[in-house]
């Protein structure tokens, strides 16, 4: 299974005492199997660091949740087993769970104001999951242990998401004196574009003079 971290750097190595506490499945290493959620991830933490949003992509061995010497839990769906378990990594206590690998779907910001709610006894367990039946599926799985490391190995260069965007459009402004609108309309409204954010496409591995002239042959601007 393909996987993708979205940072505001490389990762090269995986550093787990760097993880923060308090998080939905504990302390740990996240990445998501959706590369556009992996790219907001991204490029919230690009803005907060004031640095480029950077998504590094990895293969994950799945028949890892076979082998009897490490623990695995996963949620296929929000559950009050979930909740249960995000409320239990989210308190704000010393403690940690046993599991080396935990999946399921995440508490987003719209979610987390729920779970404040539950917390606050202002909504039933109940009335919290109903309204999750309709929330856009999320997903991330939570490597936890050192051992659980050994299953992911990086296999791909990391894609710099903010750079190609402002490349291409910067580019387009210079080369045919467009306005800045119409250089983002062009640009963002074009299947370059959508081919680059298509997560089964490999477009992103190309340089950005690559898909800069992609997309002048889309286009028909050739000179």
């Amino acid at each position: 299974m393909k996987l993708f971290h979205g940072g505001y750097i490389e990762i090269n190595e995986i550093d787990l005492t760097k993880s923060k506490p308090f998080k939905d499945f504990g302390k740990a290493f996240y990445l998501t199997k959706y590369q556009e959620q992996a790219k907001i991830w991204a490029e919230r933490l690009a803005k907060e660091r004031k640095s480029d949003a950077v998504i590094t992509e990895f293969e994950f061995n799945e028949y890892s949740y076979e082998d009897n010497d490490l623990k695995v839990l996963v949620f296929k769906d929000y559950s009050d087993k979930w909740l249960d378990f995000i409320v239990f990594n989210r308190s704000k206590m010393n403690q940690s769970h046993e599991y080396d690998i935990v999946e399921g779907p995440v508490a987003d910001d719209a979610i987390t104001l729920e779970i404040e709610k539950y917390l606050e006894g202002r909504i039933s367990k109940e009335d919290f999951l109903v309204g999750l039946k309709y929330h856009k599926p999320t997903h991330q799985i939570a490597f936890c242990t050192l051992e659980s490391l050994q299953m992911l190995e990086k296999i791909k260069k990391p894609h710099y998401v903010n750079d190609i965007n402002d490349y291409i459009t910067q580019t387009l402004i210079l080369d045919f004196n467009f306005s800045e609108e119409k250089a983002i309309d062009l640009y963002f409204q074009s299947e370059v574009y959508e081919q680059l954010n298509d997560e089964k496409n490999l477009l992103y591995q190309k340089s950005w003079k690559e898909i800069y002239t992609l997309l002048l042959d889309e286009l028909d601007l050739r000179k």
